[in-house]
């Protein structure tokens, strides 16, 4: 029996009183949908494995949220990981994960469904089940409990998980939504729990784990059976068309400050660009746009709706938007009209991007960010990057000519056939911003001593799906031994490094690169207390390394270990439509030094998405392509 207001009483009067923002956990946001329990025969929980503050800035969440609630007979509430301050509290008062909406206890729902966005997630998967009172393991559950089922770029390799999860979505959610909760009524008169999954793997584009049966030799796949219940070897990925699928208007407005706390239209999903360490560029494609039109009436009626101040064009690469400068016109001038801020969070290392960024915003210039990735020529051909020196320094020019004054540099380390030359071009990339930036403020009156350059650098993850996928990735040593080297490098108080903790790395390359052996590790992991491992405050690397050694595995041995090109991957089962040959020649093709380029600008790839999912290349990729 749901208890929704006893919870909302307690948490209210005896919780939220001794934790740090309390608006992270009571709901009642503008444009928050509460429907009637007893009006709805389909009730599904989205539950995000992150801290409110994140989860709220998801666009995903939002589309979803938006789709399941308008169908008149579905509901769909929302649950996010408490901070380890209200974990404490809910535990000590034996509150379960609940709601935001109707302050309903997580288990009293239909179907439980996490987005996976990123694999230090996975602790805080487990701990929000643990909260929600529902066996951690899929096969300790039975048909009292509501189905677990996950999604996102993460489930691309749904294996370490699989002990977990009762189904994983492959593809994109809107597009399988529908079917997911139109089974429900065929998963409650379902007798058994084995009977529910067989009902949701007839579903395209949904993989359920206990249906297959897999074998291990080393680090690759010897054998795999699958049940009768399961619908083949391969799991295909579902792929929405946005023109028919429309953003969420209505968006919530979170009660606190989040991440991203702005309005978001997305322009376009998938990239055709082709780096070769992108696994969002590969599982994403093919392009598919929204019509200028589209865009721009959404943009609109989000503003009118919510109240913002600043919307956000979202895409993974905004300026390759065919309708781009057209759209950014139009948009400029309703923006400008009703003082709003608009932004492209993803641009091309080109004047033409500057250009863009120049006419949104007009009024502050903040920092400017370019990802050349790679710190030589050489290593930019090996991941396809297709990003010149001379693009860089073209760009930049264009940035200080227009008034920025501080340019913002994302650097990968350890990549693929990368040298010590490579790792201090970077050093040298960052020197010749700098001077141009100095000549340019001096040509213009301007002090030289304004210019400042701030270099990221991230740790080189070693990604399922990706051409890279059977690389081997750097010891947290060699990735220490390169920063070192980077920061001897950099001779200029004007450049400013910052990179992430190598052991961060390393763990997450063990995770995305795992099969079902890594499973009880994440839940040992979890035991020991680890939570909100993507936080530095709370990374325990300690903990995971002992977890590991119990397990007798070797994150080391996963991650920092070279594959056969011939062997059968962990993943090898979930399609993303881009054919294993295709990877293989793009993995080649980096040994060798040698670029392949844009399907949307030159021909057709062959990289097998779009006959594979049934798709016209001309229609959807949008280039000159061979039929």
């Amino acid at each position: 029996m749901r208890n929704g207001s006893t919870l909302e009483r307690i948490v209210m009067t005896e919780i939220l009183p001794l934790v740090q923002k309390p608006g992270r956990y009571v709901g009642g946001e503008h444009n928050a949908v509460r429907k009637s329990w007893d009006q709805v025969d389909k009730r599904f929980l989205f539950a995000f494995p992150d801290v409110y503050d994140v989860g709220m800035s998801h666009l995903g969440l939002k589309i979803l949220y938006h789709k399941i609630n308008a169908r008149r007979d579905a509901l769909c509430e929302r649950a996010f990981a408490p901070w380890p301050d209200m974990e404490s509290q809910m535990r000590s008062r034996g509150v379960p994960l609940y709601s935001l909406e109707s302050f309903t206890p997580a288990a009293e729902f239909d179907i439980i469904g996490f987005t996976l966005q990123y694999e230090l997630n996975y602790t805080n998967v487990l701990n929000m089940l643990d909260l929600a009172g529902i066996p951690l393991r899929s096969s300790d559950r039975d048909q009292t409990h509501p189905l677990v089922i996950a999604g996102g770029p993460v489930a691309y390799n749904p294996e370490p998980l699989a002990s977990f999860i009762d189904a994983f979505v492959i593809g994109d959610g809107e597009e399988v939504i529908d079917e997911i909760l139109d089974a429900v009524p065929a998963l409650r008169r379902s007798a058994s729990r084995p009977e529910s999954l067989a009902v949701l793997s007839k579903i395209s584009g949904v993989y359920v784990p206990s249906f297959y049966n897999v074998e291990y030799s080393g680090l690759s796949v010897s054998r795999i059976d699958h049940s009768p219940q399961a619908p083949g070897e391969i799991t295909p990925r579902r792929v929405a068309d946005l023109e028919s699928v429309p953003p969420p208007d209505k968006m919530i407005v979170p009660l606190i400050e989040v991440i991203h706390d702005r309005a978001a239209v997305e322009l376009f999903r998938g990239c055709s660009r082709g780096c070769r360490f992108c696994q969002a560029g590969m599982i994403y494609r093919p392009v598919r746009e929204r019509t200028a039109e589209t865009v721009r009436k959404h943009v609109l009626e989000q503003l009118a709706d919510t109240g913002y101040d600043e919307v956000s064009l979202v895409s993974l690469s905004s300026a390759d938007y065919s309708s781009i400068e057209s759209l950014v016109e139009s948009l400029a001038d309703d923006c400008r009209e009703q003082q709003v801020a608009l932004s492209l969070p993803s641009l091309r290392v080109d004047s033409f991007s500057i250009d863009l960024a120049d006419r949104m915003q007009q009024l502050r210039k903040s920092g400017i960010t370019f990802a050349p990735e790679a710190g030589t020529q050489r290593l930019r051909d090996v991941i396809n990057k297709n990003v010149t020196e001379g693009d860089l320094i073209q760009a930049v020019s264009a940035a200080f000519a227009r008034g920025w004054m501080t340019v913002k540099l994302y650097f990968m380390i350890g990549l693929p056939f990368e040298t010590d030359e490579d790792v201090i071009g970077i050093a040298d990339l960052a020197h010749k911003v700098v001077q141009r930036g100095r000549e340019m403020a001096r040509d213009a009156g301007t002090s030289p001593g304004r210019v400042k350059v701030n270099i990221t650098l991230a740790s080189f993850v070693p990604k399922p799906h990706t051409p890279f996928q059977w690389v081997k990735q750097d010891h947290p040593a060699e990735f220490q031994r390169k920063i070192d080297l980077l920061r001897r490098s950099i001779r200029s108080k004007a450049v400013k490094l910052s990179w992430n903790n190598p052991e961060v790395s390393l763990l997450e390359a063990a995770l995305s690169r795992g099969d079902r052996r890594v499973g009880p590790v994440i839940q040992s992991a979890w035991q020991k207390g680890c939570r909100f491992d993507s936080w530095d405050e709370w990374f325990s690397p300690g903990k995971w390394w002992e977890a590991f050694d119990e397990s007798g595995i070797d994150p080391l041995y996963i991650g920092g270990s070279e594959r056969d090109l011939d062997s059968r991957l962990p993943w090898d089962h979930i399609g993303t439509g881009v054919s294993k040959r295709f990877l293989i020649d793009e993995y080649e093709r980096a040994r060798r030094g040698e670029t392949t380029p844009d399907c949307r600008l030159e021909k057709c790839t062959g990289c097998g998405v779009c006959p594979e999912l049934g798709l016209s290349p001309v229609l959807y990729a949008g280039g000159a392509v061979d039929a």
